[in-house]
């Protein structure tokens, strides 16, 4: 389940920088739907990571010990 939220959470990030892609490409930089995008983009990496540090911190994700 926590690795299912941690890829639907990525898949949001991406799709949230393709479509300020296509909101800058679109309007030019004219409207505020581009710096819209970027505040969700934002808003969703940081919910991404701690998610991912309180996996860590309750051991429910565990690092990989050798490189």
């Amino acid at each position: 389940m926590l690795k299912a939220v941690i890829v639907i959470l990525l898949l949001a990030v991406v799709v949230s920088l393709f479509s300020g892609l296509f909101f800058l490409i679109k309007d030019g930089g004219k409207t505020r739907r581009v710096v819209n995008s970027l505040a969700v983009r934002v808003l969703l990496s940081i919910l991404l990571l701690v998610v991912i540090l309180i996996a860590l911190w309750q051991g429910s994700l565990t690092m990989n010990p050798t490189p």
